[in-house]
């Protein structure tokens, strides 16, 4: 019981470092910038502690909900500080927007390094054994030695890249494209052994490859080529969940993440850094959709305006990412509450 709740407390303090990675990217940006910043905020909701500094005059708070943070900007139209964000170039602004996300992105990267580091070992792409003699991916036709560059037509420079295309992919038989005996060839209709996960089928494999030699050289290109393929695993991910093959119970809020990070932990110290990097950088990705109330959202009425050469009517935006907020925090809600269920059940 006591070993829960220390992961708990630490998966709460990963997750507020997160938060605070990401709105210290705003203030820095800002900072840069010379925008008037009123508070910088960690945690919504009431105030827990709130200093203000007498050189800057900004408040730095601590709030009592941790699901989220802010940077406070002068936001008013009719501002006559000249450093008010929105007196600001248009294209100063969209840094600023864009800094916190960039900033948990860069974190995630810098994270899955030393994941991949510190991992004892890294895998090829290239077979080594199959798991028994009746392997249906055998009896497809790839064999001992072939090197797999390419799965359904996305290339594979890494273990993960394969094993994850074969994932998202190897529930049905897909084309895989092989390095043998020095010629590239294509073995049409491979079929995976499959698996279930909460009702939606992937694809698995059953053989074993080689490992890969670790020196500075693979582990600067395992690290770059497993920080892409989270990036695109994590924009794939939304777009299935979109279309209807993950359903709701594959969404997880702030309940559900820090029951990862408590799963994780158990698991290791490499399993939690892993998980780390990748939510970092979920956060990043998500917060660059063009929604309402999301950055990603800000960033396209700021495209909007320096195409336009004049900003959207401030009061139409504003009901717009107010509506989306709210839109958010129903959302929010929900998965919080499908959380917590599922902790019971």
């Amino acid at each position: 019981m006591a070993i829960t709740v220390l992961y708990i407390i630490l998966a709460i303090f990963i997750f507020g470092l997160l938060i605070f990675i990401h709105e210290g990217g705003h203030y820095v940006a800002a900072r840069i910038f010379k925008v008037t910043i009123k508070e910088f905020s960690i945690g919504m909701g009431p105030k827990i502690i709130s200093k203000t500094s007498k050189k800057t005059g900004i408040a730095y708070s601590l709030r009592l909900f941790p699901i989220g943070g802010f940077v406070s900007m002068d936001e008013d139209e009719e501002s006559d500080d000249p450093n008010a964000f929105t007196n600001k170039a248009v294209w100063k602004r969209m840094i600023i927007t864009a800094a916190g996300a960039a900033m948990n992105i860069i974190l995630g990267i810098i994270v899955m390094s030393i994941y991949v580091a510190a991992s004892p070992r890294l895998g090829t792409t290239t077979i080594a054994e199959f798991s028994n003699e009746n392997s249906v991916i055998m009896q497809s036709g790839l064999e001992v030695g072939d090197t797999i560059v390419a799965v359904d037509g996305k290339n594979t420079h890494i273990y993960s890249q394969m094993y994850y295309e074969i994932m998202r992919k190897g529930y049905e038989p897909i084309d895989v494209t092989v390095i043998r005996d020095g010629e590239r060839i294509t073995v049409e209709n491979v079929s995976f052994p499959t698996q279930n996960q909460s009702g939606t089928v992937f694809g698995d494999i059953d053989f074993k490859v080689y490992a890969l030699e670790k020196n500075v050289g693979t582990v600067v290109k395992e690290a770059y080529y497993q920080s892409l393929n989270t990036i695109k695993m994590i924009w794939e991910s939304l777009f299935d969940l979109i279309t209807g093959r993950y359903g709701i119970q594959a969404v997880s809020g702030p309940v559900g993440v820090t029951e990862a990070f408590v799963d994780a932990a158990r698991a290791g110290v490499l399993q939690f850094v892993y998980l780390a990097s990748v939510i970092s950088m979920n956060l990043g990705v998500m917060n660059l959709l063009p929604l309402p109330a999301l950055d990603g959202g800000r960033l396209l009425f700021q495209i909007i305006e320096l195409i336009r050469r004049k900003p959207v009517n401030r009061n139409v935006e504003g009901y717009i990412h107010f509506a989306g907020l709210v839109l958010l925090m129903i959302l929010m809600v929900l998965i919080v509450f499908k959380d917590v269920i599922g902790l019971f059940s």
